[in-house]
């Protein structure tokens, strides 16, 4: 017998506040609430195996290089507030802040719902602006790009940054979607 059962986002809702409390990992409660509140965001891309397999590999990265103390970070291509609420829920790290920036204008207030505990503490926030056009003289300890593949120019844009500035840069070979 087979299902054609469709969840749709209350279905999608409970799956994670059930995972949240089996788990009592704060981020899936988040991301249940992230759902509940945006339901037209596509967060079935942004939350996947995939997307969030690959934010784990950088996070466990970043703890390899640049453990314990980090005053503030820029995400560069930051979506959805993902990697964001991920960092700052590791212990690995002691983060000061976080700015996830994005040139799409609906995924800040996204990002802000997913990270609503550290936005209400001052530690996270979420910008729309294009990476290209940012001042990198601000300075952050450390500027992580998970888009690389969408820039048109990448020396272009690594001749904005300071010299001396930390980089994590991130891209992906996911060659069907038409903007890499």
């Amino acid at each position: 017998m087979s299902i054609d059962w469709q969840p749709d986002v209350d279905d999608l809702f409970d799956i994670l506040r059930g995972a949240a409390a089996l788990s009592g990992n704060k981020t899936v409660a988040r991301m249940a609430a992230t759902i509940a509140r945006h339901p037209r965001a596509d967060l079935a891309i942004a939350f996947n195996h995939k997307q969030i397999g690959s934010k784990l590999w950088l996070r466990d990265c970043l703890a390899q290089a640049m453990p314990g103390k980090i005053g503030s970070i820029w995400v560069l291509g930051g979506w959805y507030g993902m990697l964001s609420a991920i960092l700052l829920d590791d212990q690995r790290f002691d983060i000061g802040q976080i700015t996830t920036i994005d040139l799409d204008p609906g995924c800040a207030a996204v990002a802000e719902t997913l990270n609503r505990d550290a936005l209400s503490q001052g530690r996270f926030s979420a910008q729309t602006a294009d990476m290209n056009a940012l001042d990198y003289s601000a300075r952050p300890d450390l500027v992580i790009n998970t888009s690389c593949e969408h820039l048109r120019d990448v020396p272009g844009w690594l001749a904005k940054i300071p010299r001396g500035q930390k980089l994590l840069l991130q891209s992906n070979n996911y060659f069907r979607e038409p903007d890499h």
